[in-house]
Parts: structure tokens; C-alpha cells; sequence
């Protein structure tokens, strides 16, 4: 069965100029979801590619899209957090950039069976890995309230963190919650009268806090980031592409901690920890889509990209 991938990669052309700098090189796309930021690599320099992924999904419709490119395209599902065994397995040393673009995918949103969603009713699912044991539901119905309201405080930055929790368990109390329309709905419920009618749906924040609970996206960024500077070669560079504030200050605090050449206590008269600098960061600034890439693809309005070179 074909799988369809309609996803847009987010600043496509960008991509292309900060991280290209070998036609013939090697580089990694360490989240390949579509298949977009891969196939653009490919079709404009002669290297080589290396795709990555926890959807088993992506993998094959990347597999699909990147055939015409073979033998030059490796693919494998796994977590970019594990760059390091993925490359020893393809017996490849270093790489010339890599790429990642975070968050959940345009398909994963559009399709109603992954439970990513709250535009279409849907088992309560959000597993970018389908093998993993953890789902929303088990979140929703089996979480203490505390920890709860925790992880939607916390991942969702939703200031009714409280409220939401509080309405999620006093109704599994009587049932379980199935379905994502369920969940949207209840949120929507607990909401005061003037939040309702937001730009964003009620539910949203929370979903999203859900969504990277369950695939604990947090914990593996700074962890990915480390690896994806390792595997570089002197000059590689590293492209980031986040979607809310969490996932940017993680980034840009790790590329800060990786460009640092000292971190002793002010108080201590000279450096003694002689730390090096592993890069050097190249955007000052996140680099942020074209109003008319926003126009053209409202997903990619809240995107930030940010570059860092390896010394």
C-alpha cells in the first residue's frame, strides 16, 4: 500500500543554504517524516543520505519518495538521540551536516488513526513509534491528577493546567475517556467563557503537552543535539527546526553550552575548567519562514531554524 506523505519541509531553500557545504558529502535527516528536507539534499548535490525516524510509516513512504535516489539513500527506524550506533552500523566515521525538524508531522496531524489530532475523532494514540508501549490514553486515564496537571503546565505552557486536570478526572472517574473527540471536548467544556474563543483551539496546548509526554521529546533533544555535533566532521554543520519555546530554548541553550569556552564560577580569577568550544553558532538570531512560505503553508508560522558549524 502507498503511503501518502504530502508534507511541505518547512524553509526547504534555508535548509539547502545553511547546511550544504559538500555537494558530495554525507548528511542526516534525523526526523525524515515526508521525506521533504532528504529529497531536496539529493536533488541538489550528488551526497549521500542518511534518513532517520521512529514512524514506521515515514520510513516507508521516505523508502517510496527516495528510490529513484538509491544506492545513495540509507534509511532506518530509529531515535536520532542514537546517531552514533546508527552511523557505526553503516560503518560511516563522520557526516557533513545534519538535519532536524522537530515536532509531529503534517501526516501524523492529518491522519485520523494516529490520535494526533482533535480535528478528527480518533482512538486517544500520539506514539511516533507505534511499537512503543505508552499512549495518550494511558496518560489521560492513568496518570495521578498531580502529575497530570504537571505534564500539561509543564509541556503545554497552558496556564489552566488545573482546570483542564481537574475535568479530565473527575470524568474518567465515572468512564474512561476513548477518543479524541472526547478530550477536545472536555477541555473546551472547562474552559472559562473567555478563553473559548481564542485564535487557537482550547484543547491545543494540551494536546500538544500529551503528544510530547508521550514520546518523551524533550528528554532525547538535548541528548540528539550532543550526538548530531559528534558525528560531525570539522565544518559540518547542524540545522535545528523547532515549532514552540520549549523545544527553541532547549536548543538554543544546548548550541550556547556546546559554543562556551569556559564555564567556571565567576568568582574564580582564571579559568581552570579549560573547557574547548566544539561549535560555533552560526545564527544569532533563529531563522524564521517567508511570509509568503506562511502564506502558502500555515503550518510552518511559528517555525525556528538555528545553525551551528563543528570547529
Amino acid at each position: 500500500m502507498s503511503l501518502v506523505f504530502s508534507h511541505e519541509p518547512v524553509m526547504r531553500e534555508e535548509v539547502l543554504s545553511w547546511l550544504v557545504r559538500n555537494q558530495s558529502g554525507v548528511y542526516v535527516d534525523g526526523t525524515i517524516g515526508g521525506g521533504g528536507h532528504a529529497l531536496a539534499i539529493l536533488e541538489n548535490t550528488r551526497a549521500s543520505l542518511v534518513g532517520i525516524d521512529l514512524d514506521a510509516e515515514a520510513i516507508s513512504a521516505a523508502r517510496q519518495r527516495l528510490d529513484s535516489f538509491q544506492p545513495r539513500v540509507k534509511l532506518v527506524k530509529g531515535n536520532f538521540a542514537d546517531l552514533a550506533s546508527v552511523l557505526d552500523g553503516f560503518n560511516i566515521e563522520k557526516v557533513d551536516g545534519v538535519i532536524l525538524d522537530l515536532g509531529v508531522s503534517s501526516h501524523q496531524l492529518d491522519a485520523a488513526h494516529r490520535g494526533f489530532s482533535f480535528s478528527q475523532s480518533a482512538p486517544l494514540d500520539m506514539r511516533m513509534d507505534r511499537d512503543a508501549k505508552l499512549r495518550a490514553y494511558d496518560i489521560v486515564n492513568g496518570f495521578k491528577p498531580s502529575e497530570l496537571e504537571r505534564v500539561i503546565r509543564l509541556y503545554g505552557e497552558e496556564k489552566m493546567a488545573a482546570r483542564i486536570a481537574g475535568a479530565i478526572v473527575r470524568r474518567r472517574d465515572v468512564s474512561p475517556i476513548e477518543t479524541t473527540a472526547e478530550l477536545a471536548q472536555l477541555i473546551t467544556q472547562a474552559m472559562p467563557h473567555s478563553m473559548k474563543h481564542q485564535k487557537i483551539h482550547p484543547a491545543t496546548r494540551t494536546f500538544q503537552a500529551i503528544r510530547i509526554a508521550v514520546n518523551r521529546e524533550l528528554d532525547t533533544l538535548a541528548p540528539g543535539i550532543e550526538a548530531a555535533v559528534a558525528a560531525l566532521s570539522t565544518g559540518g554543520r547542524l540545522g535545528v527546526i523547532s515549532f514552540h519555546s520549549l523545544e527553541d530554548r532547549i536548543v538554543k541553550h544546548t548550541f550556547r553550552d556546546l559554543a562556551a569556552t569556559c564555564v567556571c564560577p565567576k568568582d574564580v580569577p582564571r579559568c581552570v575548567c579549560h573547557k574547548q568550544a566544539v561549535v560555533k553558532v552560526l545564527t544569532r538570531k533563529a531563522v524564521t519562514p517567508s511570509l509568503e512560505e506562511i502564506r502558502r503553508n500555515p503550518r510552518a508560522r511559528s517555525a525556528k531554524l538555528r545553525v551551528a558549524e563543528r570547529i
